[in-house]
This record gives C-alpha cells, sequence and structure tokens, in this order.
C-alpha cells in the first residue's frame, strides 16, 4: 500500500475513533456535507506548514467542525523537536488562558442554582476584598505616598475605590485587580508560596491597589481575577475548584484528559514548549506556576492541560447551547447572556470590532477585525497558542493546538483559513 494511502486510511479511522464517543453530537463527515469545501481546506494545513518552515511553531493540531460534525482534523509536525517526535492527535497542551471560559462556565452554573449572582461583590465570598483601593501613578516625580513603591518601580498614590468590584467585574475583566503596570509590581512583591493554596493566596490579592476604578476600563486580568474566581468557586460549591469541575464538567462532558498538571500516564504525550529566537525554536521549560501546581493551587487562570477532544466537546457543548450527548451543563439562555458582550462601547482598553462576554471576547463588528469572524462569533486563546472560537451564526468551531510564542501571525493566519473554506 502507498505511504499516501496508508496515512488517510489511518487518518480516517482515528477520526472515527475520536468521534465515536461523541455519539450524535459530533461525527466525521465529508466537509461538503456541511457546506465546507476540501479543496479550500487544504490551506489550513498549507498555512500551518508554512509557519512550520518558518520555524515559528514546531507543530499543530487544527480542528474544523460544523453543524456538528468534524469536517476537518489535522496533526502536523512535531511535538518535541529534539525527539522529533511526531504531533500525535491524543497529545496534551497546555492550555494556559483557555482555563478562563472553562471558568466562567462554573460560575454561571452556580448563578443558574442561585448560589452566584453576577452583580455579587467579591466580598460577599471573600470579606478580605470589601474595601480596596485604587493606585494613582504620580507623574509628579514626587516620592510615593500610602502603599507606595520603592525604584525602579512607577511611583503611585492610592485612593479608596469608588465601588467593590463585582463578579461581573472579574468575568468581564473590568475589575483592575493585578489588571496593569503598576498592581503587577505590587503583587510581585509577595507572590505565591509553592504551598499555599486559592483559600490562602487569594485573600492577600485584595492589600495590593487596584489598577483603575473598577469598571472603568477593560484590561487584562492574566491571572489575579480568574484565580480568584476559582475560589469563589470553592466557596460557593463548597467544593475543591478541581473537584468540582472533574464532577460538574469534564465526566459528564467526557474530557478524561484534561487535568490541573498531567499526571502519571501521560507525561510523555505533554507536547514541548517553544519560542522562536535568532537561533530557532529553542525548548522552552514549563516554569508557569499556574502550570505546575497542578496539586495544590488550582488556578482558574490558566492551570489546566488537556487534549484537543476534550476541548472539543467543551465548545461543542457551548455551540448546542449548554448540552451535550444528554448532558446539560447550561441553560440555552445562559449561554446567550455569556456570550453578549458586557463591556460598554466607550470602555477604554476595548480592542477594534471585540467586546467582551462573560470570560470570552465576542466579535461584535466583523469590519474592524483581522478576520473574517463573523459578529457573535466567541472564544479565547492561551499564552502558547492554543485558540478556540464557535461561531453561532454558521454553526462552526475552529481549534488550534500548538505550543509556541509569540503566535499572534498564525492564530490569525488560522482564523482566515477556516472562513474561506465556507462555501454556503
Amino acid at each position: 500500500m502507498p505511504v499516501a494511502r496508508k496515512s488517510s486510511v489511518k487518518l480516517f479511522v482515528f477520526l472515527a475513533l475520536f468521534t465515536l464517543p461523541l455519539a450524535a453530537a459530533v461525527e466525521v463527515v465529508k466537509p461538503e456535507q456541511v457546506g465546507l469545501s476540501s479543496e479550500r481546506l487544504q490551506r489550513i494545513n498549507q498555512v500551518i506548514q508554512r509557519h512550520v518552515d518558518a520555524g515559528n511553531i514546531s507543530g499543530a493540531i487544527t480542528v474544523v467542525a460544523r453543524k456538528g460534525s468534524v469536517a476537518h482534523l489535522q496533526a502536523q509536525g512535531l511535538m518535541d523537536v529534539e525527539s522529533k517526535t511526531p504531533m500525535a492527535l491524543d497529545a496534551v497542551f497546555r492550555l494556559a488562558s483557555m482555563t478562563k471560559p472553562v471558568v466562567g462556565v462554573s460560575i454561571l452554573m452556580l448563578v443558574e442554582e442561585g448560589k452566584i449572582r453576577i452583580n455579587d461583590p467579591v466580598s460577599r465570598f471573600i470579606p478580605a476584598f470589601k474595601q480596596l483601593k485604587v493606585a494613582v501613578a504620580d507623574l509628579s516625580g514626587a516620592a510615593p505616598i500610602g502603599a507606595g513603591t520603592s525604584p525602579p518601580g512607577i511611583p503611585f498614590t492610592t485612593v479608596p475605590a469608588n465601588r467593590e468590584i463585582t463578579i461581573r467585574d472579574l468575568l468581564t475583566h473590568t475589575s483592575g485587580l493585578v489588571s496593569g503596570a503598576i498592581s503587577a509590581q505590587e503583587a510581585a512583591k509577595a507572590p505565591r508560596k509553592s504551598a499555599e493554596t486559592l483559600a490562602v493566596y487569594i485573600p492577600r490579592l485584595a492589600v495590593f491597589p487596584l489598577e483603575f476604578q473598577p469598571g472603568t476600563r477593560w484590561a487584562y486580568s492574566p491571572g489575579a481575577g480568574f484565580d480568584t474566581l476559582a475560589r469563589v468557586v470553592e466557596i460557593a460549591s463548597g467544593q475543591s475548584f478541581d473537584q468540582f469541575l472533574r464532577q460538574r464538567i469534564f465526566e459528564p462532558l467526557g474530557m478524561k484528559d484534561t487535568f490541573f498538571g498531567p499526571p502519571e500516564g501521560r507525561q510523555s504525550r505533554v507536547a514541548s514548549i517553544y519560542a522562536k529566537t535568532g537561533n530557532g525554536l529553542e525548548k522552552r521549560p514549563t516554569t508557569d506556576p499556574r502550570a505546575l501546581a497542578g496539586n495544590v493551587y488550582f488556578s482558574g487562570a490558566g492551570g489546566l492541560s488537556g487534549t484537543t477532544e476534550d476541548y472539543l466537546r467543551f465548545a461543542q457543548m457551548l455551540l448546542n447551547g449548554g448540552l451535550l450527548n444528554g448532558k446539560r451543563l447550561l441553560g440555552s439562555r445562559t449561554v446567550e447572556w455569556m456570550t453578549t458582550v458586557h463591556t460598554p462601547e466607550n470602555l477604554p482598553g476595548r480592542r477594534p470590532g471585540q467586546g467582551f462576554g462573560l470570560s470570552v471576547r465576542v466579535i461584535n463588528d466583523s469590519g474592524a477585525g483581522p478576520t473574517m469572524l463573523t459578529e457573535g462569533s466567541f472564544g479565547w486563546g492561551g499564552a502558547y497558542g492554543t485558540l478556540f472560537w464557535v461561531d453561532p451564526k454558521k454553526q462552526l468551531i475552529g481549534l488550534l493546538m500548538i505550543q509556541a510564542r509569540p503566535n499572534t501571525e498564525i492564530r490569525t493566519d488560522f482564523e482566515s483559513a477556516v472562513m474561506q473554506a465556507l462555501v454556503d
């Protein structure tokens, strides 16, 4: 049998196995059956190969699903350059900030149960957040006052927060909690210790000044905001965040390969992280404490690792309005609410064409962005290159799994390659 024929057969067999547990929710079809062009979908492979050849990434897995069916699934390149290990379809990726939408679903499940209100002050669950201060940069060059800082930090004074930060503020990155230069420099003075849990560390965040008055700006909170939400989930549910995710999300959806810190038996499947340098791709150790503290600190901001198949299940659940294979996590109206823009049009910091929902970016002006994503599309990405979006209008899911930094261009190229394959 020719090599190309063998590869095709192997891929077809894996596709069948990959989707079999998803039953009617996701099945493999020819692209033309769901309004996609087989020929045009090949451009995704070409985009990925160009980035591999250019030394931007070591390899990737790409998925396009439409109308509940997988139309494209491809592994390319290497998951480890040094050992020349081919990218495997069951490779485990550090999801980083693609953990955040999982937190969003967790919070909304508890909202549906009446245990959390979206406008609740965070202090309802964590009293230390009752009276926060806001940093004001001292542009006069005078010595800092109040909380202050020492050179070479940014001098600042503090003022009382106009109001408390809310659950909504955290979900939409409008809280100011460790969301900029001053708040980050202050938080860095008291980092989390290796043995500290969410319960121990999160109240300490309340000591640091907010970057701005709550609700007055959009600024990404890479760690603190969603780690705080994870602690809120623990308090409201009475479970550790890890237990909540396992029992309430992962097990119902069949996400058997998603976890905090790769457990024994899966280490060999973890894709290596690379960075493009002047000397080519260089392997980077996993120094992110959110990814390393899996057995102690369950980071809602970026602690999860998982497989392509698992995250496709999660994305398909959202596209289905909260339901997958008879397991309902959220009501359909709740998913609509989650993926509605919650940030005002004139809010400083908002990116052209994009608003922010409850843990996800939302495209609200398709003409203002760099790709053809349609209005209403929502999703998010991770620091190491993972990316997903759900397009309710086109009934489409795009999923990119890589482990490389920087990664902005490949994400844009992937979005364009997926959207140009639509032919109906």
